[in-house]
């Protein structure tokens, strides 16, 4: 077993209280522009509307003007006021009487340059040809996605290993939830990363987690039950007897009477899993936005880390094995509920 370079041995569960150390627009048949620039992001357009136009509305005459650009993203520009009609913000609804000249700021679409490389910094426990092992903090997402097109561990692996760009997701085999910390391994081939897909498909990767919960949890346990999207809230998963195979084990560490720290292992790996299924026992994880309640202690994202990641390397296939301590948000929560069970007893 070889624990990843340059990194402390993971502390005891139970020693918390030390903390852990970002066209030219073509002229259609009926507007006839008087200029432009190249199509793309980051242009400026500026057109005459043709006096063919007349009584039509603003967006669908532009619309015309500028085919290359979709309708959605066209209204996106007006709405922001990027869009000016005779020197004034453009009303889309407004009739054309042809001959008015417009303004088009063109912006980026934010998924066009999703998956560009950003040097963003992030913790590397083990790297070599074959693989990288991050410890990645809270607050960082895992890839690009709706309201997150930039700023994600995808970019910044794209920078700091450009080869990333030929490997599906940029190699990126396993997630974590943006405000859960912990370990996830990184392919730097397609063929290693094959491999890493089939061991969580065989469920040979291993996975641990602590964990806060909220309440008094007396005994271990696994909680074996089917994980789906939310009947309602679409947004969130629950337990749901149409969703996909999940398991989760824990098993108590310590107790705080209002709350449990916990060690979680995975033989799944669903979309919020140990929340979901955490939440179902009555124990939500404290903090969680979306699985738990409001009430002390007061923590601001769900308590869960990924501290231990095992998996048989693909290339030499040596069974290897990380850890990572808590960060120092973990580690002030559990030593202040270790102190308020102290005063209390």
């Amino acid at each position: 077993m070889r624990v990843g370079e340059g990194r402390q041995a993971f502390v005891k569960i139970a020693d918390y209280n030390r903390p852990a150390a970002a066209t030219a627009a073509r002229a259609s048949p009926l507007p006839a522009p008087a200029g432009g620039v190249a199509a793309g992001a980051g242009t400026t357009h500026r057109l005459t509307l043709a006096a063919g136009a007349a009584g039509m509305r603003f967006d669908q005459a532009l619309a015309q003007a500028l085919p290359d650009y979709s309708r959605s993203r066209l209204r996106q520009w007006i709405d922001a006021g990027r869009v000016t009609l005779d020197g004034r913000p453009a009303d889309p609804t407004r009739r054309i009487r042809g001959g008015e000249a417009i303004v088009v700021e063109a912006t980026p679409d934010p998924q066009e340059t999703a998956f560009a490389p950003e040097s963003i910094p992030f913790a590397i426990v083990h790297e070599d040809d074959a693989l990288l092992v991050i410890d990645k903090p809270v607050g960082l997402v895992m890839h690009p996605g709706s309201g997150n097109w930039q700023g994600t561990l995808l970019n910044a692996l794209l920078h700091h290993a450009p080869q990333l760009g030929g490997v599906p997701r940029a190699g990126i085999v396993h997630r974590l939830d943006k405000d859960t910390s912990g370990l996830v391994v990184v392919a730097k081939t397609l063929a290693v990363q094959t491999d890493l897909v089939r061991q969580l498909q065989a469920r040979t990767v291993q996975r641990e987690y602590v964990a806060v919960a909220m309440g008094d949890i007396a005994r271990g346990g696994t909680v074996d039950a089917p994980i789906g999207r939310h009947p309602s809230r679409r947004t969130r998963m629950a337990v749901v007897a149409t969703g996909r195979p999940a398991r989760t084990h824990y098993t108590v560490v310590e107790r705080f009477g209002c709350a449990t720290l916990l060690r979680c292992r995975l033989d799944t790996g669903r979309t919020h899993q140990i929340r979901v299924h955490l939440a179902s026992l009555g124990h939500p994880l404290v903090g969680d936005p979306a699985y738990g309640r409001k009430g002390p202690p007061a923590f601001v994202r769900q308590a869960l880390h990924a501290f231990r990641l095992g998996l048989v390397h693909p290339v030499t296939h040596e069974a290897c094995t990380w850890e990572s301590p808590p960060p120092a948000d973990f580690a002030e929560l559990v030593a202040a509920l270790r102190a308020s069970s102290a005063a209390r007893a």
